[in-house]
């Protein structure tokens, strides 16, 4: 089996922004598995939010970070002063030579004063912001997990949504077969009845089987719809066609070791690491919590510089400094401890969260293993049971002409054959589906795996005729994001 080719890379690497394009609204357009993969990858409005996160939770690591590095600041006033004074000295006491006001009489002022100030400020040792930084590069190797998850997802939804499209497509050309055929045999019975062969039970045996088709075709034409606006929902983009699933190899998962997959699962799922990376993320905010104990020590300098053009005190004067400043938490009122308790407490809830998501993960990964295991004898029971029931129909309908069966009996052959295909149809579509499953729990589903399937695809067109849409401007107006802000540096 082709799949049995894929590499697994050593290290766990995401996809991370593989593909870069414009989000404009395309027309509707035909496409493979790789295009639609990729306009996914590009357009997918919950994937550009999982990156927005990812790149936010880098910015607060450096605003964090900021408190370790030099800060210097200045400031600076000037003010314009009015001084109004009326005060004089007792009688009798001195006064102006030349004269009759007596010292400190009556004088106004009016001045100017300026001042700056500039100070710079260097961390010599903070062991708070230091275990901050560090919680900060914990939370950025757990999101970049959550990232490549959500990436994984997309592309497991994508597949999903393509194949249910064919899968629809299929079971709607069944169901439009079915319909014809029972209309004929209702057709039959009808002109048999007019002759007297056959009683009025028989016709309306045939019309009751042949009402129940055409509900089967309406429902089968409603999924179909269903599944191509599902598509558009996950690209933003419409298509008017898709490559249609030609003969694909059928085996087991390759390697054929369940245990193989649980541990590629254990080692790879970006789930499984991101609860990991949550547990350090964790130990980090207890670490945060205990240095609140310890000193801290900053180095400082800092100038100031005065003028004032006053009548009683003009000229300028300036100042420096330059020192050292330590600070030792004594007693916080009891935060401190309660802060290492409460870090412990989600330290420990952590640990819980990833054997949680270890278990979940290595049961999901056998379940798809077993899954993918019967998918491959149902396809072939389900293949089989096409030609059985194709000779089943034949044999009834000979019985039938020479009076040995009833129209009954050959319209529960009809159904039973168009069930037959079918059920074909979703076999062959959930293997697929449960096969690159199984490669996403392992955390090994990426563009390379979509490649693999999409060389499965032929030439032929599934089309689909897309409802009007009205204003076909103000729709692709609806659907375009737009582009995304840019920070200023």
């Amino acid at each position: 089996m082709r799949l049995a080719h894929w590499a697994v890379n050593a290290p766990f690497r995401p996809l991370l922004l593989a593909v870069l394009t414009s989000s404009f609204i395309l027309p509707a357009q035909a496409a493979d598995l790789v295009t639609i993969t990729r306009d996914a990858l590009s357009n997918n409005a919950a994937l550009a939010s999982a990156r927005a996160e990812f790149s936010g939770v880098e910015a607060a690591r450096d605003v964090v970070r900021g408190g370790l590095l030099p800060q210097v600041n200045a400031s600076g006033n000037v003010v314009h002063n009015r001084q109004y004074e009326s005060q004089a000295a007792a009688r009798g006491g001195a006064t102006v030579p030349g004269s009759e006001a007596p010292v400190g009489g009556i004088s106004d002022d009016s001045f100017n004063t300026a001042s700056l100030s500039l100070e710079a400020t260097q961390a010599l040792f903070n062991a708070v912001t230091r275990q901050e930084v560090n919680q900060s590069e914990r939370q950025i190797d757990q999101q970049l997990y959550l990232l490549a998850a959500t990436e994984q997802q997309l592309l497991i939804d994508v597949v999903g949504a393509y194949f249910d499209i064919l899968r629809a497509h299929e079971i709607l050309d069944a169901r439009f077969a079915q319909e014809r055929a029972i209309g004929r045999q209702l057709e039959q019975a009808r002109e048999q009845f007019e002759v007297g062969l056959i009683a009025i039970t028989e016709v309306e045996e045939a019309r009751a089987s042949f009402d129940q088709s055409r509900a089967d075709r309406i429902a089968a034409e409603s999924n179909l719809q269903v599944a191509f606006e599902l598509l558009e929902q996950l690209t933003g983009r419409r298509y008017a066609t898709i490559d249609a699933l030609g003969d694909m190899p059928v085996a087991l998962p390759s390697p054929s070791s369940r245990d193989y997959w649980v541990e590629q699962a254990i080692e790879r799922n970006p789930q499984v690491l991101a609860q990991r990376a949550g547990i350090e993320l964790s130990r980090a905010g207890v670490e945060v919590a205990r240095a609140g104990r310890l000193p801290s020590v900053q180095a400082f300098a800092n100038y100031r510089y005065a003028d004032s053009d006053s009548s009683v005190v003009s000229g300028h004067d300036s100042s420096s400094q330059v020192g050292v400043t330590a600070n030792l938490p004594i007693y916080t009122g009891g935060s401190t401890s309660a802060s290492i308790r409460q870090g412990t407490f989600q330290l420990e809830r952590s640990q819980y969260d990833f054997e949680s998501q270890r278990r979940t993960t290595i049961q999901q990964v056998r379940s798809l293993y077993t899954q993918v295991s019967n998918n491959v004898e149902t396809v072939e029971a389900r293949q089989q049971a096409i030609v059985s029931n194709r000779s089943a129909l034949e044999a009834t309908r000979a019985g039938y002409e020479v009076g040995t069966r009833n129209i009954v009996d050959v319209l529960n052959a009809e159904q039973n054959l168009y069930n037959a295909i079918a059920n074909f149809a979703e076999a062959r579509y959930d293997y697929v589906v449960n096969l690159l499953a199984l490669r996403q729990q392992s955390g090994l589903l990426d563009v390379a795996a979509i490649e693999e399937v999409n060389a499965w695809l032929t030439g032929d067109q599934v089309s689909f005729t897309l409802p009007d849409s009205g204003d076909v401007d103000a729709y692709q107006r609806a659907m375009d994001i737009g582009a995304p802000p840019t920070p200023d540096a």
